[in-house]
């Protein structure tokens, strides 16, 4: 990162990461694919556009349990990697354990929510019936059996803080794998099992997301020899916690803000039509193939920009953020194209209604025009998180994801063009987040990169 080619460099470090963070979002379309052809019943019409909306609906509490397994599990890393440096095996042990047990902690949280609080959270959002059943279901299963998903959260980061990171990704794959062959299976009853709609779906979920966890457990107590484990190093300590959180809350507050914004949108949008939210449940989850793979580029341009600023390489630096930009732009434009030429036979795999089909057709054109703002967006936040300037970042994340965006489409959605309106709210809140974002960056051009002298110089 010191002396290598800058582009080579991060895109080297950035390939594998965008490719792993697109097969994560195969997590989240792969249900919405096939529960979409649950035949109706003669009791239920429209069965596979009411299953796509509940999905819709539970996603951002899905959401949340990866933002609390995630941020836990960068803050392990973070602590665990600093304290292999430093030759400290106690810590090192001591952040491995703390990590495992905060993470039984945050499933204790969201198991009595799947127990008592599902009903009320679907509730808030809808009230047709059939939904409110389908949603119910789905997340309870998700909820109750989240263990899977935090616990790998953590062993993923355990294996990547000591540089295994081919096994992390042997147990990710491993999980999709099984959750891609299991959902046909248990939702629609093949080889006998029999048909279990919705309810399938959330099962073949979680089985890939215990799956993952068991194989990275396996890899980390048979491969992880420099962590020690035992269980003394399971009890909580003040001092551990606040270091983990101290690098993971910023990363959880993120991660929940599109939570957040994903909740607050399905309720507004449930003001126009079921439709509507429908719609944007599909184009949210094809979406994330586009910007996960920005965010994959952005966990390149962290590290290099990071490693740089320690050295004092003003050069290096203003490098890592030019391809940063660079990069990240032309995926996000690839993104845009493909959406605009590709949209209809894309969203056409959900085998949706005529009037949902051109509600998401017409979203993915619309909202694809804000991507090239949300690429630089992206890249400057991991900019921001290099040089330390997290509340930069935070305060471009805020904007982008709940301060423009949800009161815009509530003001767009009581338009008598609502249904096309509403749209527009998000490639605006990305252009208002881009501007600030810029002027924030020169600030810290001026504060931070300008007075750095570069090695050539010294």
């Amino acid at each position: 990162m010191g002396t290598g080619s800058v582009p080579k460099v991060m895109l080297g470090m950035g390939i594998p990461i965008i490719l792993s963070m697109v097969l994560q979002a195969c997590y989240n379309i792969v249900d919405s694919m096939f529960v979409a052809r649950i035949p109706d019943t003669d009791g239920i019409t429209k069965a596979g556009e009411c299953a796509v909306n509940a999905l819709t609906l539970a996603f951002p509490v899905q959401m949340l349990i990866v933002a609390f397994g995630i941020g836990t599990g960068v803050g392990v890393n973070a602590l665990l990697a600093k304290s292999l440096g430093q030759r400290d095996e106690e810590k090192v042990a001591k952040a491995a354990g703390n990590g495992i047990s905060l993470a039984l902690i945050i499933y204790a949280v969201f198991l009595l929510f799947g127990l008592f609080g599902v009903k009320a959270y679907i509730g808030s959002q809808t009230k047709d019936t059939v939904i409110l059943a389908m949603g119910n279901a789905y997340l309870t299963i998700c909820s109750v059996i989240s263990f899977g998903i935090i616990l790998f959260s953590i062993y993923e980061k355990l294996l990547q803080s000591t540089g295994k990171t081919v096994y992390s990704t042997i147990a990710q794959v491993s999980g999709a794998v099984v959750n891609i062959v299991l959902d046909p299976i248990m939702i629609f009853g093949y080889f006998g099992l029999p048909a279990t709609g919705i309810r399938g779906a959330a099962y073949a979920t979680v089985i890939g997301q215990i799956v993952s966890m068991l194989i990275a457990m396996y890899f980390h107590y048979r491969k992880n020899t420099e962590v020690k484990s035992g269980v003394k190093y399971l009890k909580p300590e003040r001092g551990i916690v606040k270091e983990i959180y101290a690098i993971g809350l910023p990363a959880i507050i993120m991660q929940a803000l599109m939570s957040f914004m994903t909740y607050g949108v399905n309720i507004i949008f449930g003001t126009v039509s079921q439709a509507a939210v429908t719609a944007y449940g599909i184009f949210y989850k094809i979406q994330q193939f586009i910007f996960f793979a920005g965010f994959g580029l952005r966990d390149a341009i962290t590290p290099i920009v990071s490693f740089n600023y320690g050295m004092g390489d003003q050069k290096r630096v203003k490098q890592g953020i030019f391809y940063g930009l660079l990069y990240t732009e032309v995926i996000m434009l690839a993104g845009l194209v493909g959406l605009e030429l590709f949209a209809k036979p894309l969203i056409g795999l959900f085998a949706m209604s005529e009037e949902t089909e051109g509600l998401c057709v017409m979203a993915a054109k619309i909202i694809a025009t804000g991507f090239l703002f949300a690429g630089g967006n992206i890249a400057i936040q991991g900019v921001f998180q290099a040089l330390g300037c997290g509340l930069d970042s935070l305060i471009v994340s805020l904007l982008r994801l709940c301060i423009i965006v949800l009161p815009l489409a509530w003001l767009f959605a009581r338009l008598e063009n609502a249904v096309w309106m509403i749209w527009w709210a998000f490639p605006i809140a990305e252009l208002v987040a881009v501007i600030a974002a810029v002027l924030l960056m020169l600030r810290a051009n001026n504060k931070i990169i300008k007075p750095m002298k570069g090695r050539e110089s010294q």
